[in-house]
């Protein structure tokens, strides 16, 4: 059953998103990540510039085969096509159709009202299914990813 993990409180959703990719990427983990179209491309922005030393690998889902055949990030709005990846991060507002076929999967949760007002009714949907959810608070939490 795929491990689910919330993680709340992120004051800033693209550069948490950032620093988890990296943490993945250099785990030898594959990820994709989902959301709405804008934010996977500013996602996409902030991965090509958010440390000038540690590039991490990445393509959107559009990339062509040979592309998404070998990277370890793959950002996609749908699931749908996705296959081989181990590590499923939302940094969207629904529920990604096609989630438990992925052996772990993040939820990023920022501050405001409307994030949580979401996370809460991802939460029920997950827990009235039977999952087991992980919470890791950064406001009690030290750091971050």
């Amino acid at each position: 059953m795929t491990e689910i993990a919330f993680h709340f409180n992120v004051p800033d959703k693209l550069a948490y998103g950032c620093r988890l990719l990296r943490k993945a990427y250099l785990s030898g983990a594959s990820v994709v990540v989902t959301a709405e179209a804008d934010v996977l491309a500013q996602l996409d922005q902030s991965l090509w510039s958010f440390s000038p030393t540690e590039f991490v690998p990445h393509c959107r889902s559009d990339a062509g085969e040979d592309n998404l055949a070998v990277t370890p990030v793959l950002l996609a709005e749908s699931l749908q096509d996705c296959a081989r990846h181990e590590v499923l991060v939302n940094l969207g507002q629904g529920i990604p159709a096609g989630f438990e076929r992925f052996e772990r999967f993040i939820e990023v949760v920022a501050q405001g009202d409307d994030e949580r007002l979401a996370a809460r009714s991802r939460w029920k949907h997950y827990t009235d299914r039977g999952y087991t959810m992980k919470r890791h608070d950064l406001a009690t939490a030290k750091g971050g990813a």
